[in-house]
């Protein structure tokens, strides 16, 4: 693992929330409208988004590393994140280009850091290694009601089991729901939360917006953390 870094010239969104929150669905369609305003865009993800991180993505999911322990699964996060940066997202903003990742730093400080109840030093240390100076320039923060995520995680997967966090409870994941808010809080420069509850093409505007205001220099009236 390395730390190393340089001054980005691209720019870096991450987005984040709890399962079936539309993060996917809203990082895929962001990318897609970025590149339609000529931008040259990565679209990426976590676990994975690169060779390494998604054998490690699979081995996590799975629930193989599960008896192991919360620290096993953040060091394993850890060497995916690693991997991730220095294939993929730092070469590509080293480039120019704009990279969008279905999650990043925020999960693992809420996953396992306040849910999984891991000392966030060694966390921090782990970001420190593995991140270093490839902070997101914006991390969307979609937000919904665990129970409404886990209803809406149920019907995409339809008869497929559920995965490793999917399979936790609706108080596990209303945890998360509020660690996820406690971060936006103490961290409201970097973060736009979006009410995920809207419908998708309210929701899909909005982050627009947020992009808009925050990364591409368009003023905007709307307060994109309104319902």
């Amino acid at each position: 693992m390395s730390a190393e870094s340089s001054r980005k010239p691209g720019k870096f969104i991450t987005f984040e929330g709890g399962e079936g929150s539309g993060k996917s669905t809203h990082a895929a369609a962001l990318a897609d409208r970025l590149k339609a305003r000529g931008l040259d865009v990565v679209l990426t993800r976590e676990p994975g988004g690169s060779p390494g991180a998604e054998i490690i993505r699979h081995i996590i999911l799975s629930g193989i590393a599960k008896p192991l322990g919360t620290e096993t699964e953040t060091i394993l996060f850890a060497a995916a994140r690693d991997d991730h940066v220095k294939a993929t997202i730092l070469p590509a903003l080293q480039a120019g280009r704009w990279v969008v990742s279905d999650r990043f730093i925020d999960s693992t400080r809420v996953y396992q850091g306040v849910v999984g109840k891991v000392d966030m030093k060694l966390i921090r240390a782990l970001e420190r290694v593995t991140v270093g100076e490839t902070m997101p320039d914006l991390t969307i923060l979609i937000d919904v009601p665990a129970n409404i995520g886990l209803a809406r995680a149920k019907t995409r997967r339809g008869t497929g089991a559920a995965d490793r966090f999917e399979a936790e409870s609706v108080e596990f994941h209303e945890e998360l729901r509020q660690a996820f808010l406690n971060i936006a809080a103490r961290e409201p420069k970097r973060f736009a939360v979006i009410d995920g509850r809207a419908p998708r093409e309210v929701v899909a505007e909005r982050i627009w917006q947020a992009v808009e205001q925050r990364l591409l220099g368009v003023p905007q009236a709307l307060d994109v953390a309104a319902p």
